[in-house]
């Protein structure tokens, strides 16, 4: 395994994180060795020690010296500070400071590469390539930015083995665009799901921001392919700037046309998951999707061009397409009370919200949907109230939390009333809780039998789902 030398005992600060975790798992499982650090004890560093990482509760200088050799390199996160004491320290003894991202690019070196980007649906896309590859009996490498239900892991380090082009195996991974970090990465295979503006914090403006995915593309193996979603306008335009550059391009979609695209025919959910009927290579073919929602079936169409990119059988990638369960805070199940079935769901932008509550409805099965929704970060929900406030409304009863500020310090004037009250409901549907610790209460005295509740959002609204549960057995 060609790693490169600088990552054989490396020091993550931040190792709980969903991506610093993924890099551990693997650097791990090719004997290398890891120390890290973290604000608190989690599931996560419980499980990393138990494959031998050396991990520290808390941040601080001397936590460098875990390792006995101490650290070759250092790897952070766009969310650590220049003051954190860590990062401080490694440049004081002047020890390789790599991103993130730096360090998944090392560890793709050698392999044949996948890397899927895009404003929305980039971990579903990566998690069903993953399971649709395996069940092709592939055993790819892959870095995703949320547990896959099959195996309950972020990463995993695939099957090496020397391929006629000489790759060791493949590597499938979650591209994140967020801070622009994914221009690291040199894939054979690129899909790009949608370009809408987001993320504005860090690029400025949604000018910046499609820039960005330019750049992205210009990363591909001279060899390598792009593949888009025909029915995205920004992906639409970034594939014909692409392909005035030469690139060679595929699509899907309703909208996609050409030899090599997978053009969505129809769509329909079936018993809380869907059926997709595509045209491909000129033939007629039924998808299965077990997660529901057409922007699944969607993301279901990116990994089925991707895998026959890599190689991989068309029988094999449907099978998988269809066995796919899901990534954990998608759609997840958290339990039942009172005939109120309880999820969870990760949208935190108003697209992924609208989208999610489309797909939620016919799995409701008549019965209401519940949205206790709290935004992320105070630009996101500056730049776009009125935006997640349209897309709440597909709901029948809305509670918004208050700000996820998460990176942010607080902006005078924006809450989650913001939101709360441009909700084009009547107002006794629409709730503003900015009190945590009072939204299990709220909802279970909103719920009726019958009810879907979903608990969405990229912050710690993930935590509601049991308290929920518990709140609803108490009525």
């Amino acid at each position: 395994m060609n790693t490169p030398a600088v990552l054989g005992r490396a020091h993550l600060v931040g190792i709980g994180g969903a991506g610093m975790s993924g890099i551990a798992r693997i650097l791990l499982a090719r004997g290398l060795r890891v120390s890290g650090s973290d604000a608190k004890e989690s599931r996560t560093s419980l499980a990393l020690r138990a494959q031998g990482a050396l991990i520290a509760v808390g941040q601080a200088a001397e936590n460098l010296d875990l390792l006995p050799d101490g650290p070759t390199a250092v790897v952070v996160s766009t969310a650590i500070k220049e003051d954190n004491p860590e990062l401080v320290e490694a440049r004081r003894r002047g020890i390789t400071v790599l991103h993130r991202s730096e360090a998944l690019a090392g560890l793709m070196v050698g392999h044949r590469v996948a890397c899927i980007a895009g404003t929305h649906g980039k971990t579903s896309t990566t998690s069903m390539l993953t399971v649709a590859l395996q069940h092709c009996r592939l055993d790819p490498s892959f870095a995703i930015g949320g547990d896959l239900n099959e195996s309950g892991a972020n990463a995993h380090q695939g099957s090496v083995t020397e391929g006629a082009d000489g790759h060791v195996g493949l590597f499938v991974a979650e591209a994140d665009e967020s801070d622009g970090s994914f221009l690291v990465f040199t894939p054979s295979v690129a899909v790009v799901t949608n370009v809408e503006a987001d993320h504005l914090d860090h690029h400025g403006t949604p000018e910046a921001y499609a820039a960005v995915f330019e750049s992205f593309v210009d990363r591909l193996n001279p060899d390598g392919v792009l593949i888009v979603c025909a029915d995205d306008p920004g992906a639409v335009a970034l594939a014909e700037r692409a392909e005035a550059r030469g690139v060679r391009v595929r699509r899907y979609g309703r909208n996609a046309d050409g030899d090599d695209a997978a053009k969505l025919l129809s769509y329909d959910p079936v018993d809380g998951a869907g059926r997709a009927v595509i045209s491909l290579s000129g033939k007629e073919i039924e998808v299965g999707i077990a997660v529901p929602g057409e922007h699944m079936a969607a993301n279901g169409l990116a990994a089925l061009l991707a895998g026959l990119e890599l190689g991989a059988p068309l029988d094999g990638l449907l099978e998988g397409i269809a066995a796919f369960g899901g990534v954990r805070r998608r759609f997840e199940f958290k339990g039942r009370s009172r005939g109120v079935r309880v999820y969870d769901d990760y949208a935190h932008h108003p697209t992924e919200v609208a989208a999610q509550l489309r797909a939620v409805r016919p799995a409701a099965n008549g019965g209401r949907v519940l949205v206790v929704f709290q935004p992320h970060l105070y630009s996101r929900t500056r730049t776009f109230a009125k935006e997640f406030a349209d897309a709440l409304a597909l709901a029948d009863e809305v509670v918004v939390l208050d700000v996820f500020g998460a990176r942010e310090a607080p902006e005078p004037g924006v809450s989650g009333a913001l939101i709360a009250d441009a909700v084009p409901l009547p107002k006794d549907q629409v709730h503003y809780e900015p009190a945590f610790d009072k939204v299990p209460g709220l909802v279970a005295s909103l719920a009726k039998n019958g009810d879907l509740v979903l608990t969405m959002g990229a912050g710690d609204v993930t935590s509601l789902g049991p308290e929920l549960i518990a709140a609803l057995d108490r009525q």
